[in-house]
């Protein structure tokens, strides 16, 4: 991850964030935005493009994100998928990229190895589906045009939809390519893989 900058009191600031949501990326970008509120930014421009990952992750993400004191803006800058949507519905304004795009389906697991299941352990798996799908589309329905029905739709499809759906569904406000101002600043999160 790269260095904060040293001065951004009052200043706006770009964060990129290209990896998957898992234990690491979430707690290093949470990190990065604590940082950002200690020192005062006015508004933070979060340019995203993720495959998903952890739904508990996610989920935290979202809930950190709608709750810091600068406002949040979302740049879809190449695929924001699965789990992802909601944490991108967490800006308080939110742009794509002409070229990008977004995925949604259902919740699922996997099973490590030979998993034995019975009853008791396939009701589990079940709820747990079902509560996290209920809860990502709620984020959805609350932060898009997007109407119940049609969320139960997405997710059971698998679909993967472009700017233009993205724009007529309320997902993001308009499509805009991002563009970084001459001496930022920029703080780029990079993981090792």
């Amino acid at each position: 991850m790269n260095a904060m900058p040293s001065q951004i009191t009052g200043q706006t600031v770009y964060v990129t964030f290209s990896a998957e949501i898992n234990v690491t990326t979430t707690e290093s970008l949470i990190s990065v935005m604590a940082n950002l509120v200690n020192q005062q930014a006015k508004e933070v421009h979060l340019l995203m493009s993720t495959s998903g990952g952890s739904v508990m992750h996610g989920l935290n993400l979202y809930n950190v994100l709608i709750g810091l004191p600068f406002e949040l803006i979302t740049h879809n800058v190449g695929n924001v998928d699965s789990i992802g949507n909601a944490v991108f519905l967490a800006g308080s304004r939110r742009y794509a990229a002409v070229h990008s795009t977004f995925m949604f389906h259902g919740v699922g697991f996997d099973l490590p190895g030979q998993t034995r299941l019975e009853e008791k352990n396939v009701r589990e798996y079940l709820d747990g589906i079902l509560s996290n799908q209920k809860w990502i589309g709620s984020i959805i329905t609350e932060r898009t045009r997007i109407g119940r029905e049609d969320v139960n739709a997405l997710f059971r499809e698998a679909q993967t939809k472009d700017a233009a759906f993205a724009v007529s569904s309320g997902i993001i406000h308009q499509i805009k390519d991002v563009q970084l101002p001459v001496g930022g600043p920029v703080i780029s999160l990079v993981f090792q893989r």
